[in-house]
């Protein structure tokens, strides 16, 4: 398999990354973002881009892993819509029609959301299973770093610091609620090779 991963210097994608490099049916992986990735790895190839609307070049690949994206806080909706709708919808444009596209959404995206950040990943879910037959959304709940996989958001590193300790009560007593970097790239992983029943997967598929 050859592989495309968006965003592999976020938490999310720092964890597809590892998990592909150390893949045995992963052949190459393309890393595409605006900052280096500091991996280096036989496997791998990066491309630096800053125009996300403009992605080509990304024929010959079985699997796109979409892990961009970014904290609505403090950002309007114009501007959260360009980075979690129109560079992803530009990304899937850009693969083969057959290639597995799976786009990193969130748990509690709907449509129908008081929460623009839910709504904007809702259009953007169901725009990319519309255009792909082979598109699918996964929406991970809270999820703990692991093997070394850090936050690029100060502030989110601090929290995981903080709550680390109570990761272990939340898989005893709310296990769909709760996953890992790495079981999240599992399942990623194995929904490119095989495919899976629905397209939108929430947590307690990917556990």
């Amino acid at each position: 398999m050859k592989a495309v991963i968006f965003g592999a210097t976020g938490m999310v994608g720092q964890g597809v990354l590892r998990e592909s490099l150390l893949a045995p049916d992963v052949e190459e992986v393309l890393a595409i973002g605006r900052s280096a990735t500091g991996v280096r790895h036989p496997k791998l190839h990066e491309r630096h881009v800053e125009d996300f609307t403009a992605i080509d070049g990304l024929t010959g690949y079985d699997a796109c892993f979409y892990c961009l994206g970014v904290s609505s806080v403090g950002m309007d909706e114009a501007a959260y819509t360009e980075i979690s709708y129109t560079y992803p919808m530009a990304a899937a444009r850009a693969v083969d029609h057959d290639a597995c596209f799976i786009y990193v959404s969130g748990a509690g995206t709907s449509a129908t959301s008081r929460q623009m950040w839910a709504r904007v990943k809702a259009r953007t879910e169901r725009e990319i299973i519309e255009l792909l037959p082979n598109g699918y959304a996964v929406r991970p709940g809270i999820i703990q770093p692991t093997h070394g996989v850090r936050s690029k958001t100060r502030l989110y590193n601090a929290i995981y610091t903080a709550t680390a300790p109570l990761i272990p009560v939340l898989e005893k007593v709310a296990p769909k609620y709760v996953t890992t970097s790495d079981r999240l790239s599992h399942a990623m992983l194995q929904v490119a090779r095989v495919g899976f029943p629905r397209r939108i997967l929430e947590n307690i598929d990917l556990r």
